[in-house]
């Protein structure tokens, strides 16, 4: 018989972040402030949940640039992987075990916002400040480009810019930035107005053209970074992350990322990111994704034939050199009493256990016109699911 627990929210949050969490005695240090005359005591946590995530230094500190994303990244599900997808890359040059994370202190909010201009937006600052993506204007004519010229010769390429933070602790008992790692979201989509208010049209980008014009603006980015005094001896991470279009209901992805030692600027050899988000059921999958996309299939069967009335049950995998990694399942229904949630619950679990791989780390989310209902995780090779009902 399986086991059901009946835990408080906050409770299951902690309990399904990972699996036992590596303790670590509780340490306080120091960690300098922006001004020269201040010292910051900083705590580093003594939980760390597993080494795939770093510890987050106490108190946290928000990002200089805090806000921005939201307007800047068109979907939730990409406001998301932007910062988890650099997290992972982060860990190739920054382990979890020596690093600490923070969220970016150096970048600020004026910065971003002239960095993502154009240079004809921003020719009155100097050239620190100057936009990252393509003039507007024609250089034959000296005037701003029609928009539907624009779309085609000079699009929006750079949406946004992320900046995370990995410090590390020195002999004399301070916490030092050791590395700072730089994801620049760019457009796959190019959407704007051929009249103020009117409507909007789009102008798809060509994956060439976004990876040579984002190489481009990474190595100006590069530049700029090691032009500030306190950046010029840092390591730097640095990623391209390619956005989904505004309806997409799946993330976008890192596709290549490059990195420079210390007291270095120039750019070597791009490293290619192997990742990508699918969606299930698929119509014609691939090869890489048919065997799963068999599998989801036979348990949505085994899901509609419990509810004859069912709408709908898709779900999201995640591969990483393609090989999949997880698999989100979301079921949203209609449900009527716990009796009935529980014995979908009971149901469902067995379904899972028997219709999708063994070795899958696997997340199933049940949600109705109330909220959600039912959250289900089974670790790779484990027998028995964490299952939560909520109250």
């Amino acid at each position: 018989m399986k086991k059901y627990r009946l835990v408080p929210a906050i409770v299951a949050a902690l309990l399904l972040t990972a699996c036992a969490p590596k303790i670590t005695p509780e340490t306080e240090l120091t960690q300098d402030s922006d001004s020269a005359e201040e010292v910051e005591t900083t705590i580093i946590p003594n939980k760390q949940i597993n080494d795939s995530y770093y510890r987050t230094l106490i108190p946290f500190k928000e990002s200089a640039s805090r806000g921005l994303v939201v307007s800047n990244i068109f979907t939730k599900y990409d406001m998301k992987e932007a910062e988890l997808g650099l997290m992972r890359i982060s860990q190739n040059k920054f382990d979890t075990e020596n690093y600490f994370f923070q969220e970016g202190q150096y970048l600020s909010e004026e910065t971003l916002k002239y960095w993502l201009a154009r240079p004809n937006q921003t020719k009155d600052k100097g050239p620190e400040y100057q936009g990252l993506n393509p003039s507007s204007i024609d250089e034959a004519t000296g005037k701003e480009m029609d928009a539907t010229i624009k779309a085609t010769e000079a699009p929006v390429y750079l949406s946004h810019l992320v900046e995370q933070n990995y410090l590390t602790k020195t002999e004399n008992n301070k916490i030092t930035l050791s590395g700072i790692s730089i994801g620049l979201a760019l457009n796959s989509v190019y959407y704007y107005q051929k009249e103020q208010y009117g409507e909007f049209f789009e102008q798809k980008i060509p994956e060439k053209e976004l990876e040579k014009e984002g190489k481009k603006i990474a190595q100006e980015v590069i530049n700029r970074l090691r032009a500030r005094s306190e950046l010029a001896d840092v390591p730097i991470v640095i990623a391209l992350f390619k956005q989904e279009e505004r309806n997409s209901i799946v993330p976008g992805t890192y596709f290549a990322y490059n990195s420079v030692d210390a007291n270095q600027s120039a750019l070597g050899e791009w490293e290619d990111v192997q990742e990508k988000y699918v969606k299930f059921p698929m119509s014609s999958p691939d090869n890489m994704y048919r065997d799963m996309n068999t599998d989801f299939l036979a348990f949505k069967q085994e899901v509609d034939r419990y509810f004859s009335n069912f709408t709908s049950v898709f779900a999201t995998g995640f591969y990483q050199n393609k090989n999949i990694q997880k698999l989100d399942i979301e079921i949203p229904i209609q449900f009527y009493g716990t009796a009935e949630i529980t014995g979908f619950t009971q149901y469902l679990t067995g379904v899972m256990l028997t219709h999708l791989p063994k070795d899958l780390l696997i997340t199933i989310s049940i949600t109705s016109v109330n909220g959600p209902e039912v959250l289900i995780k089974k670790e790779p090779n484990e027998k028995e699911p964490f299952i939560h009902i909520y109250d």
